[in-house]
Order: C-alpha cells, then sequence, then structure tokens
C-alpha cells in the first residue's frame, strides 16, 4: 500500500466519524423531543459502517493481491423500539390517561458513543498525520 493511499483510507474514517458524532449530537439534541415532522416523538438514530466502495480498477487490482479499504456511511438507523411513556399529565401531549410518548435516548450511552468515535477520530487523524511525515521523509531521502 502507498502512502496516499493510507491517507485516503485514513480521510474515508474521518468523514464516517463526522457523521457518527452529527448523529450522536442530533440524538442529545432531541432527547426530550415529542414531536416530530414525521409525526410522533424523535426515534434514537445510529450509524452503520462499512467498507469502501471502490472502482473497477480498484477492484481489479483488489483481485490480484489483498489491499486495504477505507470506511464509508452504510445508513444512518432509525430505532422505532426507542420510545417509552412517561406520565406527565400536565404535558401538552400527553394522552387521556397522562402518558407522553418520549425518546427513549440514554445520555450516558450516547456520551460514551461519542467518546469512542471521537477516539476514533482522533486516531485516524494521527495516522494521517504520520503518513505525511513519511511522505516528508521520503522527499527529503531523495535528496
Amino acid at each position: 500500500m502507498n502512502i496516499l493511499g493510507a491517507m485516503d483510507i485514513g480521510y474515508s474514517a474521518l468523514r464516517a466519524h463526522t457523521v457518527r458524532l452529527n448523529v450522536i449530537g442530533s440524538n442529545l439534541a432531541n432527547m426530550e423531543t415529542t414531536r416530530t415532522p414525521e409525526g410522533g416523538p424523535y426515534q434514537k438514530k445510529s450509524v452503520v459502517f462499512t467498507t469502501q466502495e471502490s472502482g473497477f480498477a480498484a477492484e481489479l487490482e483488489n483481485s490480484t493481491r489483498e489491499m486495504a479499504q477505507g470506511v464509508r456511511v452504510r445508513q444512518i438507523q432509525t430505532d422505532p423500539d426507542s420510545v417509552k411513556d412517561v406520565y406527565e399529565p400536565s404535558h401538552p401531549d400527553a394522552n387521556a390517561q397522562g402518558y407522553v410518548r418520549k425518546p427513549d435516548i440514554s445520555l450516558v450511552e450516547q456520551m460514551t458513543d461519542m467518546m469512542n468515535a471521537k477516539g476514533g477520530y482522533e486516531a485516524n487523524v494521527t495516522a494521517i498525520k504520520t503518513a505525511q511525515r513519511m511522505a516528508a521523509k521520503a522527499l527529503e531521502i531523495g535528496r
């Protein structure tokens, strides 16, 4: 694998972790949202990663030798079971029994996911910087 390939893999992971951090931020911001444009309470979202799709030339090269691939976001899943009923009879969205349907989003779980995504982001920044230093050293050797 060449140095530019290593940087491409790191950049793809940065983009994927950025999406993951944005989704976590959306979950945290909507922990109390009882009404959405789709109707009903906000539903927790999560990100699913997969290997980065490659073109014909990359597939041809990959068939002859092992080649590392990047990462991309395959989809953002919505969890329909992430809703709970909370007894709040004074809430404007309460039903006749006094229950309000709210998102079932754990602050601790979301913060843990955020720290995990942040760690992945930082690890890929370090990998990209290392590849850049290696490229600079390779250019110095040629002098």
